[in-house]
């Protein structure tokens, strides 16, 4: 695929998923005032991703939220197994901290295969954290304080509602969401 399929592909999730189905309350309007950073990386081993994840968590945090307020950082191909991609996240915390980022961007990690501890494989409420490639998702997290106090609630509620959003909707209403039968 090329870049631009792989931007056209995360879009559209976003759009129709993040929030068409209301998943994340404060996306919206960081994507309709064009505060999203949407990369592919196109690393080929775990290292230059880590360059590439160090580049963006410095943009970001250089960067005024007016201009950039989230990054999701895409990679196509290099994590296609949940578990390995799922472990990594340890690295990733690492790396946030090697940047003295604790406390200011947090990662939350979104991959075809997700699935919740605790959860079987075919578990619908997977679905919330499963778009159509491996991402992390920077967040600054004085904009998700604000957006929780300000728009949305508790952030536990949040996880609450989107898991019944995803049992209400089934699988069935999963594939339509995707023109899928």
């Amino acid at each position: 695929m090329t870049d631009d399929e792989i931007l056209t592909r995360t879009r559209e999730w976003v759009e129709k998923a993040v929030i068409g189905l209301n998943l994340c309350p404060f996306a919206r309007a960081v994507w309709v005032k064009d505060q999203v950073r949407v990369v592919v990386s196109r690393a080929r081993h775990v290292d230059a991703f880590l360059d590439d994840l160090d580049r963006e968590l410095d943009l970001l945090a250089g960067t005024p939220a007016e201009q950039i307020d989230t990054t999701l950082l895409v990679h196509p191909t290099l994590f296609p197994d949940f578990e390995v991609f799922n472990d990594f996240l340890g690295v990733v915390d690492d790396v946030v901290a090697e940047h003295e980022l604790e406390g200011v961007i947090q990662v939350a990690p979104f991959h075809p295969q997700f699935r919740f501890e605790g959860t079987e494989a075919d578990d619908i409420t997977n679905a919330t954290n499963r778009s159509p490639f491996p991402i992390l998702h920077l967040l600054r997290e004085d904009s998700v304080e604000r957006a929780v106090a300000t728009d949305a609630g508790d952030a536990e509620a949040i996880v609450e509602r989107n898991l019944q959003t995803l049992r209400d909707l089934g699988h069935e209403g999963w594939a339509r969401l995707w023109n899928k039968s």
